[in-house]
């Protein structure tokens, strides 16, 4: 692969042009069918096949009145006054009367007639019904909605609006810009030059504007949440600046040892760029894998990242060694620029160690080493204890992961003064926590007088269920074969207790019904999250024993060792813990919260966990690939196990440590989003990487392997003859040169 990288990585130096102008006019297709075909989010996480979608199926096709979104405005007034003086009870009746006349509305009920007035006559519900489902609601629809009540407002009363129609896509903006800045900053601090580390950037927008026009052109034809696009730009933006930071470094190197650029960037794609390509393929695995799960929005979201990071690994093997191109020896610092092209004719085919590698021309003989080079000497010293308190320390924060709790997010984690948040605060005043976590059960028989005594059990069964505080009498469609039960829980939607109810109402109404259309299902927003809680549960181990086979299986091709797989495995697994342990006792617990806007703790996202393994999995094996491939290279030409871990680790630190700031602050900048779900995630996956990067594979890596000694290479000599050579430290590449007449370079 190294062979075919370089020879990749020469064609794009010297038609440099050719594939600037390629890139270029394939950027301006995607946007162009972007433009044209991109169809809208969807913002509903319903997995097919639970009994919650089953009865909202039923609904859409028996009952259609009462399958779009719904809407809820909560009305109030001050203490000492009721909404039943007369001028309130007209002002509210006003109120009904102008929603249910609002573009997309089918109809709005009068709280007064609904009996939807709270005990203390202060706080009334406006039940809105819209004919469509809320990923259909138009955007002129929602805002209508939104600004209505303004004469209720001017009579002196409180108005929020509320409801699922409210529900819609993350925006995004000026929180990514931050993370690019942090990002640049980082780079221009490692190269210690504005051209290296603004074609690192342009390399990596490039990939993430071709992988981002790509999803949204097929947006028209595939549902994405809208979770999906966020999720692909953050990974897509964070291992674009990643994968070209790896092989513009070590481009920097082989001119530092003296190679012509065109040279220094064909060996930088076919060693570094060997890394890239496993590191990428391994994301893009992880998260297709998602596809197992069997669950469609979470396989659509697995694919769209991955696709992007695909895009991020082509642009580059093949666009920025074009760039390096057009670059030339600019990418050096300043002061350093002549100082390869010295020592340019010295230098053969071998360019140095590791084709490519070794100590930088020009250096002073007894310069201070640098500090990946210190730190290693310290760690491999003094193994035992940094293994036992690295596994310690790993062990403690993953302690609160324990006890995490899986819920889709409801409007009492929204923000602090979002309409959502207020309507849902209002309503939990006036009418219990439950209100917000209305459930609904669909009845349906074979015969009209088969479903009316099917109801009527069923009325009977959930009233006598505890934890129920009211149900509303049944609603019948036209034929008067499917009906439709509103039951009010005590608790709110994420409360434990309400899950448990869920259960319970559903064991109680279970055999009611009969025939063979005829039974009761459970539904409801709350209900939904439940059940998409309780699947992607029931996936994740399987998932998890997917990922950590996956990863031992690759790294034993790679590294061609039974024991650094195994130690890998057992790395991700302690960075895994630790960052769900972390989340959960920022999200869920609130230590620390108010640093990082979240009003209200509560339960995790139901897919983070999952979406996370697969997201971490390939991150990690990126550092471990780039640090532990230095090491066997260094391995097999000599040196001793602890000589060749701290040399890895002092040619790779400085690159390991830009690369992971990086991600951290791309990650980072999503965690200023008001959004919950998206806030969790770059906050999963910021803290996941510091873990992995510094903890893991920069301290107990080096000292496992330091332990280990000539042990960790160890492999039985029949494995060795079934197991393919994958060779991305480049030792064909190496013998390639050795044996290819020389030739003049194009520079």
């Amino acid at each position: 692969m190294a062979t075919l990288l370089y020879r990749l990585g020469r064609a794009s130096f010297r038609h440099r042009r050719l594939v600037l102008a390629l890139w270029i006019a394939l950027l301006a297709a995607l946007g162009g069918s972007a433009a044209a075909f991109m169809g809208p989010t969807a913002s509903d996480f319903s997995i097919p096949g639970t009994e919650s979608q089953r009865a909202l199926d039923t609904l859409g096709k028996q009952f259609p009145q009462a399958s779009g979104a719904t809407g809820t405005i909560v009305v109030a007034v001050p203490e000492g006054e009721a909404l039943a003086s007369p001028d309130n009870r007209a002002a509210v009746q006003a109120l009904a009367k102008e929603a249910s006349g609002l573009p997309g509305v089918m109809g709005a009920v009068d709280p007064f007639q609904a009996g939807s007035v709270s005990e203390d006559g202060r706080h009334a519900l406006v039940q809105v019904q819209f004919t469509e489902s809320a990923d259909e609601i138009t955007e002129t629809q929602r805002t209508a909605y939104e600004n209505s009540g303004k004469t209720a407002e001017a009579a002196g009363l409180q108005v929020e609006h509320g409801g699922e129609v409210l529900s819609s896509e993350p925006e995004m903006g000026s929180t990514e810009a931050i993370g690019v800045a942090v990002a640049a900053v980082v780079l221009i601090i490692t190269f210690g030059s504005l051209v290296a580390a603004g074609m690192t950037l342009l390399t990596a927008l490039v990939g993430v504007g071709a992988g981002m026009a790509g999803l949204y052109a097929m947006s028209g034809m595939v549902e994405l949440t809208s979770t999906a696009p966020v999720l692909a730009l953050m990974l897509g933006l964070a291992v674009g600046i990643d994968y070209s930071l790896f092989i513009g470094s070590r481009h920097r190197q082989n001119l530092m040892d003296g190679l012509e650029p065109e040279e220094a960037a064909a060996r930088a794609v076919g060693t570094a760029g060997s890394a890239v390509v496993f590191a990428g393929a391994t994301v893009v695995i992880a998260l297709a894998g998602l596809a197992v799960v069997g669950i469609p929005f979470l396989t659509v979201m697995g694919l769209a990242a991955s696709a992007t990071v695909a895009v991020a690994v082509l642009v580059a093997i093949t666009l920025q060694p074009a760039l390096l191109g057009f670059a030339g020896r600019r990418v050096l610092p300043r002061g350093r620029r002549g100082e390869g092209a010295k020592g340019a004719g010295g230098k053969g085919a071998g360019g140095g160690k590791g084709a490519g590698g070794g100590k930088p021309a020009g250096r002073a003989r007894h310069e201070r080493p640098a500090f990946g080079f210190r730190w290693a000497y310290i760690v491999t010293r003094y193994r035992v204890p940094f293994i036992l308190a690295g596994v310690a320390v790993l062990g403690a924060l993953a302690l609160p992961a324990a006890n995490m709790h899986l819920a889709l997010p409801d409007a009492g984690t929204s923000a602090e003064g979002t309409a959502q948040r207020e309507a849902y605060d209002l309503t939990t005043e006036g009418f219990g926590p439950g209100f917000n976590g209305r459930l609904a059960a669909v009845v349906t028989g074979d015969s009209k007088e088969a479903t009316a005594q099917a109801t009527q059990q069923a009325l009977g069964a959930i009233k006598g269920t505890e934890g129920v505080v009211t149900v509303a009498p049944p609603q019948f469609n036209a034929s008067g074969t499917t009906a439709l039960l509103g039951i009010i829980p005590a608790t709110g939607p994420s409360d434990p207790a309400t899950e448990t109810l869920i259960h319970d109402v559903r064991d109680n109404v279970q055999g009611i019904g009969g025939g063979e259309t005829g039974g009761v299902a459970l539904t409801g927003q709350t209900a939904v999250g439940v059940d998409v809680s309780e699947k992607l549960a029931d996936a994740l181990p399987v998932y998890l024993l997917l990922v950590v086979g996956l990863s031992v299986l690759l790294l034993m091709l790679v590294f061609r060792s039974i024991l650094v797989p195994i130690k890998a495995a057992l790395g991700f697994l302690l960075t895994v813990g630790a960052t769900f342990g972390i989340t959960v006792a920022v999200f869920q617990k609130g230590h620390l919260a108010g640093l990082l806007g979240v009003d209200t703790p509560g339960p995790l996202v139901s897919f983070l966990p999952i979406l996370m393994i697969g997201i971490l999995f390939g991150l990690a094996m990126d550092y471990q690939v780039f640090l532990v491939s230095r090491m066997r290279e260094d391995f097999t030409h000599g040196d001793t196990a602890r000589q060749a871990t701290i040399s890895g680790m002092g040619h790779g630190a400085r690159v390991v440590t830009a690369a992971a700031l990086i991600m951290i602050a791309v990650f980072g900048g999503f965690v200023l989003m008001d959004d919950p779900i998206i806030k969790s995630m770059g906050f999963a996956l910021a803290i996941g990487v510091a873990i992995d990067a510094f903890v893991v594979r920069m301290t107990i890596v080096p000292a496992v392997m330091s332990l280990l000694d000539h042990r960790a290479w160890w492999l039985p000599r029949w494995l060795g003859r079934a197991l393919p050579n994958i060779d991305i430290e480049g030792e064909g590449l190496r013998e390639h040169l050795d044996e290819e007449p020389k030739v003049p370079a194009r520079v």
